[in-house]
């Protein structure tokens, strides 16, 4: 029987929730001349260095890892989060946002084939269901269209696969290390690798030109809290309490957030296509949430 939790359900839909959040800042930080790859920097480092105090004051020892642990982290680090950010950024850059949002949104797909094959999870009519209902919703929610090109549908798939490899990575992961010490190492080594593909010359120019830095540090700070440090954190506990393939579905309620988001914040209008997509997502949670739903 697979593990399983109510509890883990509900940390992995409010992380969702936080990272729907995740536009409005990025949209500030690109408005004062930042670029996508430099904001996904600041958050990152930011991150990184918030989780290491938190873990230095609550888990001291946390800091010691095996060994033979470190290809682990540094996979999780950057093979998932660093190449999954820089993918999706790049995705946006080649297509449209809505275009490169459906192909990050495969990354359920990816993470139930390789959970699989390396974790060994049970492939049930509940997760098949409740995968094709969250990707449709996901597709009205995005709205497809715009120019597709064939690189852009590579890095896209990339950032999926980049995204779902989290949860694989993570599910070894938490095996041996405590949640809060999984995301520390994730982002700190996220956070270095990120600077050598973020031009930080040019990146320091524009921090250093900033006509009020103590505020530009202060949203920076708030960003990496609630899109990285609260979320992530949320994501890692509940990925601990339940499995791969679930997590992953369950966190396709992202873009409906960001919708929603969208509507009530930046007053963004939302038709009826993107109202199914929405509860075509809620409906894929609602089959998650059936009791014998992994049980067939």
């Amino acid at each position: 029987m697979e593990k399983k939790s109510a509890l883990g359900d509900i940390l992995i839909i409010i992380a969702g929730l936080f990272w729907g959040s995740m536009g409005i800042f990025v949209r500030h930080l690109n408005s004062l001349g930042f670029t996508s790859i430099q904001v996904a920097c600041l958050r990152l480092v930011t991150a990184g260095i918030l989780f290491a105090l938190i873990l230095l004051i609550k888990e001291p020892q946390g800091f010691r890892i095996s060994p033979k642990d470190i290809p682990l982290f540094l996979a999780l680090g950057l093979v998932s989060i660093l190449f999954f950010t820089c993918c999706y950024f790049t995705a946006i850059r080649l297509m449209t946002m809505s275009t490169a949002a459906i192909l990050l949104y495969t990354s359920p797909i990816w993470v139930m084939i390789l959970a699989i094959i390396f974790l060994k999870e049970k492939i049930t009519a509940g997760k098949i269901i409740a995968l094709v209902l969250a990707f449709s919703g996901c597709v009205l929610v995005s709205g497809f269209g715009g120019k597709v090109t064939p690189a852009g549908i590579l890095v896209g798939l990339g950032s999926g696969l980049g995204y779902g490899l989290y949860s694989i990575f993570g599910t070894f992961a938490l095996r041996k290390y405590s949640p809060l010490m999984v995301t520390c190492y994730t982002f700190l080594i996220a956070g270095l690798g990120s600077v050598f593909v973020s031009d930080p010359m040019d990146l320091m120019t524009k921090i250093s030109a900033a006509e009020n830095k103590p505020a530009l540090f202060g949203f920076v700070l708030l960003t990496s809290v609630i899109t990285a440090v609260i979320p992530f954190l949320l994501y890692t506990l509940g990925l601990g309490k339940t499995t791969a393939g679930r997590a992953a579905v369950l966190a396709t309620v992202e873009p409906a957030a960001a919708t929603l988001f969208g509507f009530f914040v930046m007053k963004e209008t939302i038709g009826p296509v993107a109202i199914l997509g929405m509860l075509l997502v809620f409906a894929a949670i609602i089959v998650l949430s059936i009791k014998n739903a992994d049980k067939q």
